[in-house]
């Protein structure tokens, strides 16, 4: 581990961050250091050596999708670099998989503008009363699962003019109430959701 520690924040080496982020991958995997938890942090380690070498600004790449809708290739890949050191087939893998997950995350990104532009519009069409709802509906952008107390809160508005606006955009079909309760509901921006599970269904 220590060696592996110190490959990791060698900022003398030569080699190119996103090749040390997969070949710090393997290597904590074989050396597998906990009783359990090791793939969960072995692919956050990737994230947090490309946050760290400046390659993403924020933690917004993760390979998990990528892995597990490849598992098989994956498993052998990392076989055949402690068998075999076949560590160009793995690095290939890997920058594929990189490549790919973040054409998806730009892809999901522009999709995500659009539905909140789209969804603006509709609430701007209610007229006068659309200036709370479009505050709920900012806070739901960062906050797409929340109880009205908290938008009301993040929002700067009174707990009546935040139920008011969530209710102007369940009416539009923007937001759902998922509690059924009539206190401490939980609301949902349910297409901002639908967009990011999208891919994530079990195999």
């Amino acid at each position: 581990m220590a060696d592996l520690e110190r490959f990791s924040h060698d900022e003398r080496s030569p080699v190119p961050a996103l090749l040390k982020a997969g070949i710090a991958h393997v290597q904590f995997e074989t050396i597998h250091p906990f009783l359990d938890g090791n793939g969960r942090v072995g692919r956050l380690l990737i994230t947090f050596l490309l946050c760290h070498a400046g390659v993403l600004s924020t933690p917004m790449l993760y390979l998990s999708l990528h892995l597990k809708q490849n598992r098989d290739e994956y498993y052998r890949l990392l076989q055949g670099v402690r068998s075999d050191g076949d560590w160009e087939a793995w690095l290939a893998f890997f920058l594929k998989g990189v490549q790919q997950t973040a054409d998806g995350a730009v892809g999901t990104a522009k999709r995500l503008i659009g539905l909140f532009a789209d969804d603006r519009t509709r609430i701007q069409e209610a007229g006068r009363v659309a200036g709370s709802a479009l505050r709920v509906h900012m806070v739901l952008q960062e906050r797409p699962v929340a109880r009205l107390k908290d938008v009301a809160e993040k929002a700067g508005l009174s707990f009546p003019a935040a139920s008011a606006g969530m209710k102007l955009l369940e009416d539009v079909g923007v937001a759902q109430e998922i509690t059924g309760r009539r206190r401490n509901r939980l609301f949902r921006y349910g297409r901002y959701i639908e967009i990011l599970n999208e891919g994530t269904e079990p195999l």
